[in-house]
């Protein structure tokens, strides 16, 4: 598996990343394609396919490979063009197990006289049960983010069900319309806009200068007046005055940077990537990424409330771990932070996330 990252240069700002279609879309891409992405710099867990942001995707292809867990199942899935992992959680009907024959003998006494609801519903379990227990060599088609756990590109499935295909019209069908996705989006460079001097060039190239400035030095705080001279470039060259009458024609320069660097901040903010830990007449600001204390913060709450009953099973939910951040560390800290976070923590093994919005300690 390649694991570059980006060329921060070639990668467009996440500001714009909504506006390509692909990005809100389960992107139904090659398994060889998929395993070759370069990761994002700017948001781990965000990858990119010929300038397209991904972080979901869409598989259907054979199992190869099985592992079972208490809560889930490890398939390895083959498209004919590579094998990927794909991790998938077991539903809590799928972990209550029972014998079918005894099932059928429990109810069937009660059901002789007409519709019983129960052993519809055990019906219903069994077939849940044959959807998601695959054996080698069957189809699976499997929607989920991508990750990247221990140098192995995987899919954490959110929907995996077994695709019963004996005439092989399924498969027809994909392999018909993949590749008219490939030609009329995903091999289509998204043209962003050009316009040097338009407010929304200017503020996506604020924040750019920002984050390349605080990924370089290292910074772990901030006040506003500290980086506002680096956004005097994209000040310098939109005019000043007036041709006829040499007067200033709009706000002043200083006024300019100074709104300038207050909406880029309002982005990063926005972002999770800058928090104020205390609000004062400072404004000190701290960089998320380079917060040490906010992660072990974060890592301790963790590890500590998922050794608790209540969370023992699942883990710690993002919005009970939001709660105690901001309880036992700073009240102003966004959950947007908060992800960013969790994310920079799973990416290096420290914790683990059990579901879509669930994580506990190793």
């Amino acid at each position: 598996m390649q694991s570059t990252t980006m060329d921060p240069a070639e990668e467009s700002p996440s500001m714009l990343w909504g506006l390509d279609p692909v990005f809100s879309a389960f992107a139904r891409l090659y398994v060889s394609d998929i395993l070759e992405m370069t990761e994002s710099t700017q948001v781990p867990g965000i990858y990119f396919y010929n300038s397209h942001p991904i972080y979901k995707v869409d598989v259907m292809g054979t199992v190869v490979y099985k592992r079972e867990r208490d809560d889930f199942f490890v398939y390895g899935v083959d498209d004919s063009t590579g094998v990927i992992n794909c991790l998938c959680w077991k539903s809590d009907l799928l972990k209550k197990e029972e014998d079918p024959s005894k099932s059928a003998g429990k109810h069937s006494n009660g059901a002789q006289g007409g519709f019983n609801l129960e052993a519809e519903l055990i019906k219903l379990r069994q077939i849940q049960q044959n959807h998601c227990h695959l054996e080698l060599g069957e189809l699976l088609r499997v929607r989920g983010s991508v990750k990247t756990s221990r140098q192995q590109r995987e899919i954490m499935a959110s929907t995996y069900y077994k695709v019963n295909d004996p005439v092989m019209a399924a498969q027809i069908a994909w392999m018909m319309e993949v590749p008219q996705l490939y030609r009329q989006c995903y091999d289509k460079v998204l043209q962003p806009t050009t316009e040097s001097d338009s407010p929304v060039s200017s503020l996506k190239k604020a924040t750019d200068i920002l984050q390349d400035f605080f990924q370089q030095n290292s910074v772990t705080k901030f006040r506003p007046y500290d980086v506002q001279d680096l956004l005097l470039p994209l000040i310098s060259r939109q005019p000043q005055t007036d041709s006829d009458e040499g007067a200033v024609a709009g706000p002043s320069g200083v006024q300019q940077l100074r709104q300038l660097l207050k909406e880029a901040l309002k982005v990063l903010e926005e972002q999770g990537i800058v928090y104020h830990k205390v609000k004062s007449q400072d404004e000190v600001y701290r960089v998320t990424p380079q917060d040490k204390d906010l992660f072990m913060a974060v890592k301790d709450i963790i590890r500590e409330d998922s050794k608790r009953e209540k969370y023992a099973e699942k883990g710690c939910h993002v919005l009970h771990i939001l709660s105690a951040v901001r309880q036992r560390y700073s009240l102003n800290v966004s959950k947007a932070a908060l992800e960013l976070v969790l994310k920079s923590l799973e990416c290096n093994s420290d914790i683990v996330s059990t579901s879509d919005n669930h994580y506990t300690a190793f």
